[in-house]
């Protein structure tokens, strides 16, 4: 027989070989988003989240346990911090040592959607991961909520931090938040020295962004109104139009995001945010110059199932961007970095590791 080893999201997680009390985790059940254990060489895949007594989770090798720690949005905001950056109260999530890396998540979830990747990504660099604003544990101003006022929010935050260079990795709405502060690079403005960027599926060219229809709808003078109508099995009813089939959102990742989204009246965020979609077409030229003038080293991971900005996408950066370096991703959708983690890791670290060389 085998020493069992729980394979989390792509990752063995090995057990300690004797497990003792000491190390045992006291208190209430621990949810998974899947697990795939071995015993006897036989597999076995619960179809549905399982819960492990903390006696169970204390067979793992301590070095490996925090990964599986970690998975909850409530621990994910326990340990981040609150500042205030232009009037605005910003949540973010800072951890690990060395070069700095800045995440930036998608519409309409949060820095949350890093949890599956954080623990890699913390053992190399000093990772910083903002709430958006109108996102998450970020503000829900009432003012209109531009992409300019998110790079803004970045760069206050990362001068206050007193952090003056750094990567960025990017998904989704964040993508056209890095647009922004690299065209600042380009056009020598920026505050911040960024040193490279590696975007996830987002809508880079307006040209091949492919909108569901409830954000066309959200768009419309309608907006306002149908935040209304919206609920839990709506928004899951769009995570599941874009996430692969192969690897469908969890109902935690649901709960969760939605929970994070009508917090502090989050709603009427939504038509505000989502005027991004027009940003794109007014700026394109500006925020796709950087891109072809390769102003940072860049690389596009994309998830090839995603109906929105998948393999249609990439093969426009390719068309565009000079040299582009692009990575695809099979069984992957538009959340590549929670649908195929080890994956979008395996992209990330080749590319800076080329960038050490």
């Amino acid at each position: 027989m085998k020493p069992t080893l729980f394979y989390f999201r792509g990752f063995e997680i090995p057990l300690l070989e004797k497990p003792s009390e000491k190390n045992t985790i006291g208190g209430g059940t621990f949810s998974t988003q899947k697990i795939l254990t071995y015993s006897n060489d036989k597999p076995f895949l619960p179809e549905k989240n399982c819960s492990f007594r903390p006696n169970a989770i204390s067979t793992i090798d301590p070095k490996f346990r925090q990964q599986l720690l970690n998975m909850n949005a409530p621990d994910w905001y326990k340990d981040g911090k609150t500042t205030l950056i232009q009037g605005q109260n910003v949540f973010y999530k800072r951890s690990g040592k060395g070069k700095t890396l800045v995440c930036i998540h998608g519409f309409p979830s949060s820095s949350w959607d890093f949890e599956a990747i954080w623990p890699s990504l913390t053992q190399r660099f000093e990772v910083i991961a903002p709430d958006l604003i109108g996102l998450g544990r970020s503000a829900k101003p009432k003012q209109s909520l531009t992409i300019s006022l998110q790079a803004d929010i970045i760069e206050g935050l990362l001068t206050k931090l007193g952090i003056r260079e750094a990567h960025l990795l990017a998904h989704d709405l964040g993508d056209t938040v890095a647009q922004e502060l690299l065209a600042r690079q380009f056009e020598k403005s920026s505050t911040i020295n960024w040193l490279s960027c590696v975007f996830l599926n987002g809508g880079i060219f307006p040209e091949t962004h492919r909108p569901l229809l409830i954000q066309k709808l959200l768009l419309s003078p309608l907006g306002p109104l149908l935040v209304n109508f919206m609920s839990e099995k709506s928004m899951k009813k769009s995570f599941t139009k874009i996430f692969s089939k192969a690897h469908p959102p969890t109902d935690e990742f649901v709960h969760e995001t939605w929970m994070l989204t009508i917090e502090n009246k989050g709603l009427t965020m939504i038509p505000k945010l989502i005027r991004y979609m027009v940003e794109r077409r007014t700026n394109r030229e500006r925020w796709v110059r950087p891109l072809e003038n390769a102003v940072v080293p860049i690389r596009l991971v994309n998830g090839i199932e995603d109906p929105i900005s998948g393999k249609h996408a990439a093969d426009r950066f390719a068309e565009v961007i000079p040299n582009a370096d692009i990575v695809l991703l099979e069984n992957s959708g538009h959340y590549p970095h929670l649908e195929t983690p080890k994956e979008v890791l395996q992209a990330f670290f080749e590319f800076h590791d080329a960038l050490e060389k």
